[in-house]
């Protein structure tokens, strides 16, 4: 598991999360915003240059 976060595109907070890194370099998921409740897809992709994954939500439809 992997530490990461992502801004919710309902409500702006700023939520951790965890990254499964057996789920590969890029991933796509929903998770619920911790504030808000509303359902955040989340693209994830581990940045090599950074070693990191970035993750951005949009709101799911």
């Amino acid at each position: 598991m992997h530490e990461a976060g992502f801004q919710c595109a309902g409500c702006g907070e700023w939520i951790e999360t965890t990254v499964d890194e057996s789920g590969g370099s890029r991933q796509q998921y929903v998770e619920d915003c911790q504030v808000c409740c509303q359902p955040n897809v989340l693209s994830i992709q581990w940045d090599i240059s950074a070693q990191a994954y970035t993750i951005s939500a949009e709101l799911e439809s």
